[in-house]
């Protein structure tokens, strides 16, 4: 089976190739395409999914993932990617500055579709902490300040960040289930 996987992230693209071998090949395919706004990761991939499958006739996945900050009622959530640019790790911790309470939830949500099918969403999700400032080289995005729940270390922190990375594998995972039905 070969499904076509829209992003223009490279990173997430190794982490779907890792879990997907064997069971899909994946077609890498950087373009644009007009996403929905909404605070809904699983309503955006759905959506950005059946489209792009209508559209490019091919199986489609696309994943919208984000860091949701409790104290911050779900910032940057749904618009991390176009935060991260813009005010960076530094910028949200800034906006931290003053919060006791650190909480925080990765969750990826995986649009897939066959063109003329409805679309169908598969969400992972890992609760957490906020660190008080960036630590670690390994990673990606939010990983230097992002520190999973029962651990002391920031993903960044963790040179197995692959085998210990959970939302987004958990996501995967769900998808592999689908496809091996």
């Amino acid at each position: 089976m070969k499904i076509s996987f829209i992003t223009s992230n490279k990173h997430k693209v190794a982490e779907f190739e890792a879990v997907l071998k064997g069971i899909a090949e994946l077609e890498h395919i950087e373009i644009d395409y007009p996403e929905m706004r909404s605070d809904d990761s699983g309503e955006i991939s759905k959506v950005a999914a059946k489209q792009l499958a209508d559209t490019l006739k091919k199986t489609i996945i696309v994943e919208d993932s984000g860091m949701f900050i409790d104290a911050l009622k779900g910032f940057p959530g749904t618009c991390s990617a176009y935060i991260h640019p813009r005010i960076g790790l530094k910028g949200i911790l800034k906006l931290l500055d003053t919060e006791e309470k650190r909480g925080a939830e990765y969750i990826s949500a995986i649009g897939y579709c066959e063109p003329g099918e409805d679309p169908k969403v598969f969400v992972g999700s890992e609760r957490g902490t906020i660190a008080l400032k960036e630590r670690g080289e390994h990673g990606f995005g939010h990983d230097p300040i992002f520190i999973p729940e029962g651990q002391e270390k920031t993903y960044a922190e963790m040179e197995n960040i692959k085998d210990v990375k959970k939302f987004r594998r958990i996501a995967i995972e769900k998808l592999v289930a689908f496809l091996k039905e």
